[in-house]
C-alpha cells in the first residue's frame, strides 16, 4: 500500500463585491432582517452581477489567488476537479473554462456534480489521484453561482442563497499531513426533497417550464431540515471516532454553511468548541460546493502544520460526507 497523502500547499477563493443584504432583499419580498436572521443566520450574501460571467469567471479568479500566493504556474499543474451545480453551459465543463482563462493547458479537467456536499467529494477524488502516484498538482475546486438558480420572489428559499468560489493545491507528501480520511455517503431518498424540476433531460426547457418557474431550486426545508441536521452530525461523529479523535483533539471544525442551526446541531454532537468552528454563513449565506473551501480560504492564516481539521457537509441527492485533514503548512 503506497504510503503517499495528499496534502494541501495552498488555498485561493473570490466572492463577488455586490452584496445583497436583508434589508434589500425585504423590498423584493416578504421578508425582513430578523425573520431571515433567527431562521438561518444569514445577513448577506454576496452575488455575481456581471454581465455573461458565470461560474467558471469566480473558479479563475480564486485559481488566479492561489497561484499569486504560492507562486504555482499553470503548466505545473496535471488535473483540475470542479464541484459544481451551476456551470457555465451544460457543456464544456466548468473546470475546463477556468483551465482555460488562467493558461493552464497540461492538465485533464473535469466536473463533480454532489451539489452542497461537492468540495468533499471533489477533495476525496483529488487525493485518490494524489495517492495513486499519477498526478503531483491537483487543483480542486468548489465553485457555484447560485443567484442563477434562485427565484427572488420566493421567500423560503432566495434568502439562502449566494455566489463564490474556493480552490485548494493538492501535492503528494510522505509525512503525516494531509488528507488523512474521508466518508461520503448518497441516499437517492432526497430527489423529492430537494432538486431543480426542469432544464435536464427528462423536462427539457421550453417556454412552458420558463413560465412556471421550474427552473430555480425547489426545496422542502422542513424534510431538508431534518435529514442534514442527522447526516451531518453523526457523520462528523462518526469520522472523528474512527480516528480516535477527540473534540480535544480538533483545532478546526468547518460545516457547510446551509443553516446555522444544523451548524449548531453539528457542534453539539462532536462537542466541539464553538471558537474553534468556521462560520461564515452571516456574511455569505449558503454558496453550495464553494462554503467550505471559503472557510478555508478566510481562516488559513489561523490554521497551524499538524492542526487536526475536520470538513463536512450535507447536499442533495442526498448526498454528506466529512474529511479527517491534518494541516501541512
Amino acid at each position: 500500500m503506497s504510503n503517499i497523502k495528499a496534502v494541501i500547499k495552498g488555498i485561493g477563493g473570490y466572492v463577488p463585491t455586490y452584496i445583497l443584504n436583508n434589508q434589500e432583499l425585504s423590498t423584493m419580498m416578504d421578508t425582513n432582517d430578523e425573520w431571515i436572521t433567527t431562521r438561518v443566520g444569514i445577513k448577506e450574501r454576496r452575488i455575481l452581477k456581471e454581465k455573461n460571467t458565470g461560474t467558471s469567471f469566480m473558479a479563475a479568479k480564486a485559481i488566479e489567488d492561489l497561484f499569486s500566493k504560492t507562486g504555482t504556474k499553470p503548466e505545473e499543474i496535471d488535473l483540475v476537479i470542479c464541484a459544481t451545480t451551476t456551470p457555465d453551459h451544460i457543456y464544456p465543463s466548468c473546470s475546463s473554462m477556468a483551465a482555460e482563462k488562467v493558461g493552464i493547458k497540461n492538465a485533464f479537467a473535469f466536473d463533480i456534480q454532489a451539489a452542497c456536499s461537492g468540495f468533499i467529494v471533489a477533495l476525496t477524488t483529488g487525493a485518490s489521484f494524489i495517492e495513486s502516484g499519477r498526478y503531483k498538482k491537483v487543483l480542486v475546486l468548489g465553485a457555484d453561482k447560485m443567484s442563477s438558480l434562485t427565484d427572488y420572489t420566493d421567500r423560503s428559499t432566495a434568502p439562502l442563497f449566494g455566489d463564490g468560489a474556493g480552490v485548494v493545491l493538492l501535492e503528494p507528501t510522505t509525512g503525516n499531513y494531509g488528507v488523512m480520511d474521508s466518508l461520503i455517503h448518497t441516499d437517492g431518498i432526497g430527489y423529492k426533497y430537494l432538486h431543480i424540476k426542469a432544464g435536464g433531460s427528462a423536462i427539457p426547457t421550453t417556454h412552458e417550464t420558463v413560465e412556471k418557474k421550474l427552473h430555480f431550486n425547489y426545496q422542502e426545508g422542513t424534510n431538508v431540515y431534518k435529514y442534514a441536521v442527522i447526516n451531518m452530525a453523526e457523520i462528523s461523529a462518526e469520522i472523528m471516532e474512527k480516528n480516535n479523535l477527540t473534540n480535544e483533539d480538533i483545532a478546526w471544525l468547518i460545516p457547510h454553511q446551509a443553516n446555522l442551526r444544523i451548524i449548531d446541531a453539528v457542534v453539539q454532537r462532536t462537542k466541539v468548541d464553538y471558537e474553534k468552528v468556521v462560520i461564515n454563513i452571516d456574511r455569505f449565506g449558503n454558496t453550495s460546493a464553494a462554503s467550505i473551501p471559503l472557510g478555508m480560504w478566510e481562516w488559513e492564516k489561523k490554521f497551524k502544520k499538524g492542526d487536526n481539521i475536520i470538513l463536512t457537509a450535507f447536499g442533495a441527492g442526498f448526498t454528506w460526507g466529512a474529511v479527517y485533514l491534518k494541516w501541512g503548512y
